[in-house]
């Protein structure tokens, strides 16, 4: 669960100029996280957000980029230690995994917000993505050579 806040917090404060720990707190419940000042006061540690000054003299949270490499690197690992092969079938894309990993790989690709994915559906060893249509099921699997190679 705090990996997900923790994946949102770099999201919401790349989308937006959060200025304060209120500000963050708030968009955070909007999208469902039920999150504490103290909470919040621990996640910006952790997460190592720093405040940079902006044109208008307000300080804004912005990730370092480490932490947002950080985070893209360990799905970027994730995927490619855990994925076998892909096959398109029409907007549908079945990703085999080793066995035990496709959970941990789905939830990767959830995480890394692909456009041309609809949806995801885990088992063992399968993973299932959804595409809006074929063109963005080509796409996908082009995308996913990278991890392939």
């Amino acid at each position: 669960m705090k990996n997900n806040r923790h994946t949102k917090i770099i999201e919401l404060i790349n989308k937006y100029p959060i200025t304060t720990q209120e500000e963050l707190i708030a968009y955070l419940r909007a999208d469902g996280y039920d999150v504490t000042q103290s909470t919040i006061s621990r996640d910006i540690k952790q997460l190592r957000l720093t405040k940079t000054l902006l044109p208008d003299g307000k300080y804004r949270y912005q990730a370092s980029p480490s932490a947002e490499k950080g985070a893209q690197n360990n799905f970027d690992r994730i995927i490619s230690t855990s994925v076998v092969s892909m096959e398109r079938a029409l907007h549908i894309v079945v990703v085999k995994t080793f066995s035990g990993m496709a959970q941990a790989a789905c939830a990767a690709i959830d995480k890394m917000n692909f456009d041309t994915i609809t949806g995801t559906l885990a088992g063992e060893d399968t993973i299932l993505l959804v595409c809006k249509d074929e063109e963005n099921a080509k796409k996908c699997v082009e995308d996913f050579q990278r991890f392939l190679a």
